[in-house]
């Protein structure tokens, strides 16, 4: 016997704005700076080693007693006043983070109730230095959609807690901050297509040395008396074991010969050209990767580029807003603006898309 459906009912779906734009934007750096002479009294290098093979000067690292959460709170306030909205009108909250300590809950709703806007849809996305990118193309659909009107993003990373100060490959990379942006309704589009994807075959290049699962079966093992050889994740204890690997070669040629196209497709399928940008906003990985891109993109050298890595290392999530936001406020970056953004790393991920600066 078939079964007949009780009603003849139309769901009725969300009408949303037409379109989606970045209305504010906010940063933030923790004040201890780390520079390339104190990297070298944990690590075998030297400062001019460390310039030529990532162009960083200085990074920063955030306090022990201080959080994803914090930081991810310092820089939310700036990005909300200069969309113009108080936190009641926030509608949805997006945390693209690494290193929130805890699998579960998520930072982002601890952050929502922070700002006063407990009760708002908050969720972590786990995508890497894409993570922002990819944060972006959903809070724009979801205004677009008619799900929420302002959506709070925020690109939030505490590296250092996850950084074997040990390992001379990575020692120097990596720094901490956050960066925030508020995606709101517009008359005209703000917020161009996102060309994204990923690359599972190289999942390994980049990674937590072992999983917690593996790390907490070893634990057991030496509180039991067992000798545990920590060897075969380059690493001697399970502190040094959560840190991250990275394969460097590896990564450096998959961003300098597979990122430059990506972006190029988020030019065509903005239906703008090149010579149309008023900045690229590249994430901060290395600054060979940068200039290599910039050629290889036939950017106009009048176009201003984002190149914080010098002083601000890999802030992996982070790294892109917390360049947009220095470059509107010491003015590289005119307001209104047309910028290509592009953030690419762990997973194999990336994404990128032309925006209209608030």
């Amino acid at each position: 016997m078939s079964l007949s459906p009780k009603g003849t009912g139309t769901i009725t779906s969300p009408a949303g704005a037409r379109h989606a734009r970045i209305s504010g934007v906010g940063g933030y750096r923790p004040e201890r700076v780390i520079t390339n002479e104190e990297v070298c009294t944990w690590i075998d290098s030297s400062d001019q080693w460390i310039r030529e093979r990532s162009g960083i000067v200085t990074r920063r690292w955030a306090r022990e007693d201080e959080s994803v959460v914090d930081m991810a709170e310092a820089a939310a306030g700036p990005a909300l006043q200069m969309a113009g909205i108080s936190p009641e009108q926030i509608g949805a909250v997006i945390c693209a983070t690494v290193t929130h300590p805890f699998s579960t809950p998520a930072a982002a709703p601890l952050l929502a109730t922070r700002l006063g806007a407990n009760g708002v849809p908050a969720f972590d996305i786990s995508a890497a230095c894409a993570g922002y990118c990819y944060a972006i193309s959903l809070a724009s659909d979801m205004v677009r959609g008619g799900s929420a009107e302002h959506v709070l993003v925020v690109g939030v990373e505490k590296l250092s807690s996850v950084t074997d100060t040990s390992d001379r490959g990575t020692a120097f990379i990596f720094g901490d901050g956050a960066g925030a942006t508020v995606v709101s309704p517009s008359d005209e589009p703000g917020i161009g297509p996102t060309v994204w994807g990923s690359d599972g075959e190289k999942w390994s290049t980049i990674q937590q040395r072992l999983g917690w699962d593996e790390i907490l079966r070893r634990w057991e093992a030496e509180d039991a008396g067992q000798t545990v050889d920590w060897s075969d994740a380059q690493a001697h204890d399970a502190r040094s074991a959560s840190t991250l690997a990275m394969a460097g070669q590896s990564v450096f040629r998959w961003a300098v010969w597979g990122m430059a196209p990506v972006a190029q497709q988020a030019i065509d399928k903005a239906g703008i050209t090149a010579a149309d940008l008023d900045a690229f906003i590249p994430h901060q990985a290395n600054m060979r990767i940068v200039d290599a891109m910039v050629k290889q993109l036939g950017l106009p050298e009048d176009i201003p580029v984002a190149r914080d890595i010098a002083e601000t290392g890999n802030t992996s999530a982070a790294s892109v807003p917390l360049a947009t936001e220095r470059m509107l406020r010491e003015g590289e970056a005119p307001r209104g603006g047309l910028a290509l953004q592009i953030g690419f790393g762990a997973g194999l991920v990336y994404a990128a898309q032309v925006v209209r600066l608030p």
